[in-house]
């Protein structure tokens, strides 16, 4: 079982108080009735997928409810860094560095 610190609480919990809520940083576009349909999916649909350190956002559903971002390798499923929103993503290439080391 994954343990995972809401940044908001500051509590160490099980992953089940947790939901993905998918890839952090994705920037809705400005004037989404200008997009062509393939634009539009482009944006709903694809997503980076890496193997490694991923930005995504999850929501404390069974505690805070509120939302946050974290780093996690999805290699190993390690949560690397978890950051609150509206914070500057952090450098994934130092991340990977230090994760090294």
């Amino acid at each position: 079982m994954l343990l995972i610190t809401c940044p908001y609480c500051g509590v160490e919990r099980p992953e089940i108080e947790f939901r993905y809520a998918g890839e952090a940083h994705i920037a809705r576009p400005a004037e989404p009735s200008k997009l062509t349909d393939e634009e539009w999916a482009e944006y709903l649909y694809m997503r980076t997928n890496p193997k490694g350190l991923l930005a995504e956002r999850w929501r404390h559903a069974h505690g805070c409810g509120r939302f946050f971002n974290a780093i996690r390798d999805t290699v190993s499923d390690r949560f690397v860094t978890i950051y609150k929103m509206g914070e500057a993503k952090p450098d994934l290439e130092r991340l990977v560095v230090e994760a090294a080391q």
